[in-house]
């Protein structure tokens, strides 16, 4: 299965969602199962450093009979290459192969935190692709992503996985990757939205939700390649950098924003609702309905 084959599988858009890590509750099956009924049948859950994300995949994955679960993504340094094959192969055998895994390298903390040496990123990376390779279970390239901005990673994921899965970034990026990549490899951006037509409050919305993020070297650094200076990379973000970030506004507004990545060569869209409380089940339910007009770009 290559990046074109992946892309197939996991549609033009997907459902990336914190609350379902809690997949053992059943008013987070209920969710899955629905999404699965709804036709968003790609769930992407954050893996963090592992600990329990494999435990919630599994119930997803009995939840959503139809559904792949993605790890987006699942930070290097919290278990071994050996122990990612061996969870995820026991997926395979009880839900079959529905599983695809997204690495990232995290930062120099979380690796000192479990004993590691950061070391150069890239490296880092590539060693651990060795791990999984080298393993006794298999989980094959074409079942793996990375959480990758920056150009070398980028390489990298293109060369020894299914693709890529960046996080904060706006249209262009897409295009950029696309060029710089080629056709074969799955581009599969994260996509943080606000079901809100007023801008202040649609805006703070998104703050509230990634604004943190912007504040982070890597995230600034990959902005900054995309032309956004000082004056945006402030705390919380500018609004012209949260309107490029966050797409918000009517549910046309945000499937206008989903066709642009696709239209830049993006494969899919994994979209991350902000602003509601609890589970967003009246918000996965009105993004489903524009899901007929992705079907033929």
């Amino acid at each position: 299965m290559s990046g074109r084959e992946l892309a197939q599988i996991v549609g033009p858009v997907g459902v990336w969602s914190m609350e379902l890590r809690g997949a053992g509750k059943a008013a987070v099956q209920a969710a899955a199962a629905e999404l699965d009924g709804l036709g968003l049948r790609t769930l992407w859950i954050p893996g963090l450093d592992g600990n329990g994300a494999f435990d919630d995949a599994d119930q997803l994955l009995a939840a959503a009979a139809h559904s792949s679960v993605v790890l987006g993504v699942l930070g290097i340094w919290g278990q071994s290459a050996d122990d990612v094959t061996s969870r995820v192969a026991r997926l395979d055998q009880a839900h079959g192969p529905r599983t695809v895994v997204g690495l990232g390298v995290s930062d120099s903390n979380t690796a000192k935190s479990h004993g590691l040496d950061f070391g150069n990123p890239i490296d880092s990376m590539g060693d651990y692709l060795d791990g999984l390779d080298a393993a006794a279970a298999s989980l094959p390239a074409s079942r793996r992503l990375l959480g990758a901005m920056g150009p070398r990673m980028v390489s990298l994921a293109a060369d020894r996985t299914a693709g890529i899965h960046p996080f904060l970034v706006p249209p262009q990026y897409s295009a950029n990757q696309r060029a710089a990549v080629g056709p074969a490899p799955l581009i599969a951006p994260h996509q943080a939205i606000v079901l809100d037509t007023d801008p202040e409050r649609a805006r703070a919305a998104a703050r509230a939700g990634v604004g943190m993020f912007i504040g982070f070297p890597a995230y600034q650094n990959n902005l900054r390649r995309l032309g956004y200076g000082d004056s945006d990379l402030v705390a919380g973000g500018s609004d012209r950098l949260i309107d490029a970030l966050v797409a918000w506004g009517s549910i046309d507004d945000i499937y206008k924003r989903l066709r642009e990545h696709l239209d830049a060569g993006a494969d899919h869209v994994a979209v991350h609702v902000l602003g509601g409380d609890g589970i967003p089940l009246a918000q996965w339910r009105e993004l489903a309905t524009g899901l007929p007009s992705l079907t033929n770009l």
